[in-house]
């Protein structure tokens, strides 16, 4: 029912690798902050005060960066009862209908995202409930701080930039928060690719294939052979 994604190119090679990486990172150096307060904390009696938050955060980049991977690689699952009972034709015009409502969905995820984000940018959220009408006056919220996660460089340009000159004495919140309209533009890009990908193919889904089912049917070779 779905392909899997193969880079096509150099340049799609290296994109892909580069998200491979940045998945791997975080999930690295989520596990090597909370491993590293664990032994301060039991060995040393001490602990990285920002561990807990720096955690956080680095979980919620993995997860929507992760959500925007699967729908790249088709790893989602989902429930194609129904379509099993179709003919190709139908299930080529019901995975289309999956992918413009699945599309609407994430672009008002985006303007969610932006509107949230944004005043934190010192940005302009968006006007209008559902879709955007254009460009509303937002409180600038440029100066939100983190609790705890220091500066480790550019404090000096952040300040310039986002706070007036005034000092930052912690990460300031946009920072963290970015990965919420980035995310979701990247789901936005990752299922427009899903929808051009099955037009091209005539076939497709924005769902894994059935791995389960085809490692059942391994198995149950490989002991037919024994």
């Amino acid at each position: 029912m779905s392909s899997k994604y193969t880079p096509s190119g150099p340049v799609s090679r290296v994109i892909h690798e580069i998200e491979e990486t940045m998945i791997a990172l975080l999930l690295g150096l989520m596990t090597l902050v909370t491993f590293a307060n664990v032994v301060l904390r039991y060995v040393f009696n001490s602990q990285l005060i920002w561990g807990l938050e720096l955690t956080l955060i680095l979980f919620a980049w993995l997860v929507i960066f992760g959500i925007s991977y699967g729908f790249k690689v088709t790893m989602h699952l989902g429930v194609d009862a129904v379509l099993a009972l179709v003919s190709k034709p139908a299930q080529f015009v019901m995975a289309l209908i999956g992918v413009a409502i699945t599309l609407a969905y994430v672009l008002l995820l985006l303007k969610g995202a932006w509107d949230y984000w944004a005043p934190f940018a010192g940005f302009n959220a968006t006007s209008g409930h559902w879709f955007p009408t254009g460009f509303a006056n937002s409180r600038d919220q440029g100066w939100y701080e983190t609790e705890q996660i220091p500066i480790p460089f550019l404090q000096g340009w952040l300040e310039a930039t986002f706070n007036m000159g005034e000092a930052y004495e912690k990460m300031p919140r946009f920072v963290p928060y970015f990965i919420l309209p980035f995310g979701v533009l990247l789901m936005v890009i990752r299922v427009i690719e899903a929808g051009v990908r099955i037009i091209r193919a005539g076939e497709g889904s924005l769902i894994v294939s059935h791995e389960a089912e085809d490692a059942v049917e391994q198995v149950a070779a490989l002991n037919k052979e024994d």
